[in-house]
């Protein structure tokens, strides 16, 4: 054996031993029946990396003896195997990745709280870090930083003493683009947690065409690199609520309404459930695990459209002809309507009370305006204009904005009443033409974006290298 086929050899012996190691932090699981270990009890190791539980190698026992004593063999002992649906010896061969395997749970030691309580940020703290990223709605985050403090106090001290401290789930109600998403990602990355992001229009009734309703713990498992421990102490963010309303004067069966948030009730709540691990559906030949919910913070967002109606019907459900009395068109113009918002008006918009039972913290944040439009351009940590002013700064070109600028991007975005999402669109709209032209002159120093561009009655002010830049009384 020559120097390089030795120094090879023992490469590979290395690369071996880590992914053993690597393995051994995860669960085996049957290669026939997809069961993990913690499920069907020891497994028996064979070539190529198989493994075979004892119930699995029982029945092929017990169908081999039968063909040895004359008889033929009965397939259906290996079709009635638990998970088993068709046996194929090609499919054995393949190892099972790691995305269907679940993490072993430690033997003999307490599941250690994810965030440490003497670690904890008070709520003023997480507030304060939510602050550099999300511009206004200081009352949802207000609530949102007690909330979670509170839920993961409550997380830290499990069973400490007698006293039980409840669930603080959370439902949030806003327009689009008012920031529910964003503030649910900003609160993950402050507590360091996993988070699952998930859409209710895709969960149906089980046995039905979509996502089970388990689909959502799963995720929150993928993100937690299949750590049942590490998810069990995670959050799930359930975006467009309110497409699982009871619908009204519904003749069928209602598989994607009020049944899916009927089966939501023991999740919410806190329960054991069997989710699939690396798919949406039980129905998948995956191993299935067991999760406890009791310790998962759920959020709920949703912008919930014509709630205002609601809310105004029974607001001037008691007008009156007269001098004094509320006129009808009272609310009609009211920004904030929605901050009055009680359990009555989710109920007759199609929300059933049991759902909101489990949901105690109910806030609302607000339609954004053009002040907020404007500091949303330009405050936070990773604002679109200083995403844009790093990308041409990596071209050594200085980019500007006039104030002038900022409110017609504003008001345009307004126009589209697609929240903050419009801002993008708007501004990748009129700096295409200047990403695409600047890089072709090494000679440009800087651009400043005017009003009149903004507005196409102009161009943008570009300064060559060594000239004076041009004062503008509104620059920003």
């Amino acid at each position: 054996m020559s120097e390089q086929d030795y120094v090879d050899t023992i490469d590979n012996n290395d690369n071996n031993s880590n992914d053993n190691h690597n393995d051994d932090e995860y669960e085996k699981v049957c290669f026939v029946c997809h069961r993990p270990e913690s499920v069907a009890g020891k497994m028996i190791n064979l070539p190529n990396n198989m493994c075979v539980c004892n119930d699995c190698m029982q029945k092929s026992f017990d169908a081999m003896n039968n063909m040895n004593f004359g008889g033929a063999i009965d397939y259906s002992q290996l079709m009635n195997m638990p998970g088993v649906q068709f046996l194929n010896i090609d499919d054995m061969s393949q190892q099972i990745s790691k995305q269907q395997r679940v993490k072993k749970k430690k033997e003999g030691e307490k599941a250690t709280p994810l965030v440490d309580i003497h670690n904890l940020p008070a709520p003023h703290k997480i507030k304060a870090s939510l602050d550099e990223y999300v511009v206004g709605q200081e009352y949802a985050k207000k609530v949102m930083s007690v909330a979670v403090y509170n839920h993961y106090k409550r997380v830290a001290t499990d069973s400490m003493d007698d006293i039980e401290i409840e669930k603080s789930n959370m439902l949030m109600i806003g327009p689009t683009g008012s920031g529910k998403t964003y503030l649910v990602k900003t609160l993950a990355r402050i507590l360091d947690v996993p988070l699952a992001i998930t859409d209710a229009t895709s969960l149906t009734e089980a046995g039905y065409i979509g996502d089970d309703i388990e689909s959502v713990v799963s995720k929150l498992l993928a993100a937690a690199d299949n750590d049942v421990e590490k998810a069990e102490q995670g959050i799930i963010f359930i975006d467009e609520i309110d497409k699982i309303a009871k619908k009204k004067n519904a003749s069928q069966r209602d598989v994607s309404g009020e049944s899916v948030q009927q089966g939501m009730l023991k999740l919410l709540e806190g329960s054991e459930v069997e989710v699939p691990v690396g798919a949406n559906s039980k129905n998948a030949m995956v191993p299935l695990t067991t999760v406890n919910t009791k310790n998962i913070l759920f959020i709920c967002g949703g912008a919930f459209p014509d709630l205002d109606g609601i809310i105004k019907e029974r607001l001037t459900k008691q007008s009156a002809i007269g001098f004094g009395a509320d006129l009808k068109d009272k609310y009609d113009h009211d920004k904030k309507i929605l901050e009055k918002v009680t359990t009555e008006d989710l109920r007759n918009f199609g929300m059933i009370p049991e759902f909101l039972g489990r949901l105690p913290v109910v806030f609302t944040l607000q339609g954004l305006t053009e002040d907020m439009y404007v500091k949303i351009l330009e405050e936070p940590k990773n604002a679109i204009l200083k995403q844009y002013q790093k990308l041409l700064a990596l071209d050594e070109v200085k980019l500007d904005f006039t104030e002038g600028a900022l409110r017609a991007i504003a008001k345009k975005a307004m126009e589209k009443d697609t929240g903050a999402r419009a801002l993008r669109a708007i501004i990748e709209e009129f700096m295409l033409d200047i990403m695409y032209e600047i890089p072709k002159d090494d000679s440009i120093g800087q651009v400043t974006i005017t009003q009149e561009y903004i507005e196409n009655t102009g161009g943008p002010i570009i300064t060559l290298r060594g000239q004076e830049v041009p004062r503008l009384e509104s620059q920003a």
